[in-house]
């Protein structure tokens, strides 16, 4: 078992992550074989429950991509399965304490540095047969931070022992710092959400551990590796194929009204 996330930010390199929102591992398996280096299925927001999950995770093993799940909140049963059905990274929303941290770190460890229940049932066959003895050192914990509450507490949420990261949701970040006085988003350009991006990173760079971010455009997250995020997320499936459609209805609109134009001009008609 290796994670090759680790062999590229030991190279000094971004890592460019995917994300799935749609419950369907043909979704994925295409995903997974357009070069990301990482890909997320979301279990808390996206349309996907865990026998799909599972099959997605089996869809995307044909790819060289590191598979994480965002369990839908800071749940041992959830996180527990996520890992024994293939994930090699789970992103927990809404950690607002170092204590809650802790907790999170708990159930992706096995003893003695966690609390995670043996019972690896698909890990074993996708990860490998040294699944046991590599999981703890390979296996990601990233903590959600996106409350005024959790960025109090920033400082001590990064210096938690066995974490490996922190990620950040702009959109529900926004919520929580402006208490509703900016409309929730990605790619942030305000002053004060630039302030606490930036600070974020700080925290996570003070405690030697990953900054991600989950962007609307490449452009962006571009940036955001300039300010020193590790991760960054860019779009998503949903988002992905609502501006492709979008963008070829539009294109084929166009090209007709343009045709339509010129048959009239010649005298043409159907």
């Amino acid at each position: 078992m290796t994670n090759r996330l680790e062999t590229l930010w030991a190279e000094g390199r971004p890592v460019l992550n995917g994300w799935l929102s749609i419950g369907c591992p043909f979704t994925a398996e295409i995903m997974a074989a357009q070069g990301y280096d990482s890909i997320c299925i979301d279990l808390q927001h996206g349309v996907v429950d865990y026998q799909t999950s599972v099959a997605m995770l089996q869809a995307m093993r044909a790819s060289d991509v590191v598979p994480f799940v965002r369990v839908p909140w800071l749940d041992p049963g959830a996180i527990m399965k996520s890992l024994d059905a293939g994930a090699i990274g789970i992103i927990c929303p809404m950690i607002n304490s170092a204590e809650q941290a802790a907790e999170l770190v708990s159930h992706v460890r096995y003893p003695p540095e966690g609390n995670r229940s043996f019972g690896p049932t698909r890990a074993n066959l996708s990860a490998g047969p040294d699944y046991a003895s590599k999981a703890n050192s390979q296996v990601l914990a990233f903590a959600m931070v996106e409350t005024a509450e959790a960025m109090d507490n920033l400082d001590a949420i990064a210096a938690t022992p066995g974490l490996d990261g922190i990620y950040v949701g702009p959109a529900d970040l926004t919520l929580g710092l402006t208490q509703g006085r900016l409309t929730p988003g990605f790619d942030r350009e305000e002053p004060e959400m630039q302030a606490a991006l930036r600070r974020i990173v700080a925290a996570c760079r003070k405690s030697g551990i990953r900054a991600a971010l989950h962007c609307g455009t490449p452009e962006y997250a571009a940036r955001a590796v300039g300010w020193g995020f590790d991760m960054t997320t860019v779009s998503n499936d949903v988002r992905l194929l609502s501006a492709a459609s979008a963008a070829s209805v539009r294109a084929f609109r166009d090209r007709l009204t343009t045709t339509s134009v010129a048959r009239t001009s010649t005298g043409s008609s159907y």
